[in-house]
């Protein structure tokens, strides 16, 4: 038997949800199941809110869906590993892609850092937000990551947690086999179920040489080669957590 329903539609509800309880709809969500997805009054979707699980909830509403009826609870409430994705921010449809993904790949805090090749200076952090939300409910992941607001590479490395792993994945280091790398990682106690992990991605221009002299003094840091070929920093971004989820984090199941 699957675990998820992958075809009754999916929404996220920033209220409480129990059996019973009443959920008024915005204009956009209205919208999106009267208009895109035709629902009527009767139908039923699956509604989450990253807090009290996955309910079935029926529409309610005569002229266009105003409103839910939560039915019952379908899956319980899970919650993220602890991994962190820090990167330089991209621009519009690169930057969407690249958290819909880190969201997809199971990422529980996003953290843009401004580097000193960063291209981009704003970052739309409400954007991102969006973007959080519907890989959320395109995928049926039911815990929402948190979306934090940019600061310079250097403000966050002395911020951070000295227990958690932080995973540099460096377009200088010199070429191993990253899988090797974490599980030499995994054997000395780094995995999520032990610790937090940070992973990081820099901007399409590279670290400069005293960012970089200032990550390899980082305490408990991983320096990851992402193999011989220059990727786009979207593409290591995938590249990079589908790694570090496989050998530190939860695809094995022991971990989470």
């Amino acid at each position: 038997m699957p675990t998820h329903d992958f075809r009754a539609p999916r929404l996220f509800v920033d209220v409480p949800l129990a059996q019973d309880a009443k959920v008024a709809l915005d204009r956009d969500q209205s919208n999106y199941l009267g208009n895109v997805l035709r629902l009527a009054a009767g139908a039923e979707v699956l509604a989450f809110n990253g807090r009290d699980g996955e309910w079935q909830a029926a529409i309610e509403g005569r002229k266009r869906p105003d409103g839910l009826v939560i039915l019952q609870q379908i899956r319980p409430q899970d919650r993220l590993a602890d991994l962190a994705y820090v990167f330089a921010p991209l621009k519009h449809a690169r930057l969407d892609y690249m958290v819909q993904k880190a969201v997809e790949m199971g990422a529980a805090t996003l953290q843009p850092v401004l580097t000193r090749f960063t291209q981009v200076s704003r970052v739309n952090t409400e954007r991102m937000r969006a973007n959080v939300v519907e890989a959320a409910e395109q995928c049926g992941i039911l815990s929402i990551a948190a979306v934090a607001e940019p600061m310079p590479l250097e403000r966050f490395l002395s911020q951070r947690a000295a227990g958690r792993l932080l995973i540099f994945c460096d377009e200088a280091a010199e070429v191993e086999n990253p899988v090797q790398s974490l599980q030499s990682a995994r054997e000395a106690g780094h995995d999520q179920g032990r610790v937090g992990i940070d992973v990081l991605i820099g901007p399409e221009g590279g670290f400069a040489e005293e960012e970089r002299a200032l990550l390899l003094r980082q305490p408990k840091l991983l320096r990851l080669a992402l193999g011989p070929r220059i990727m786009r920093a979207d593409t290591a971004a995938v590249a990079a957590l589908a790694l570090v989820q496989a050998v530190l984090g939860d695809w094995g199941g022991e971990s989470a």
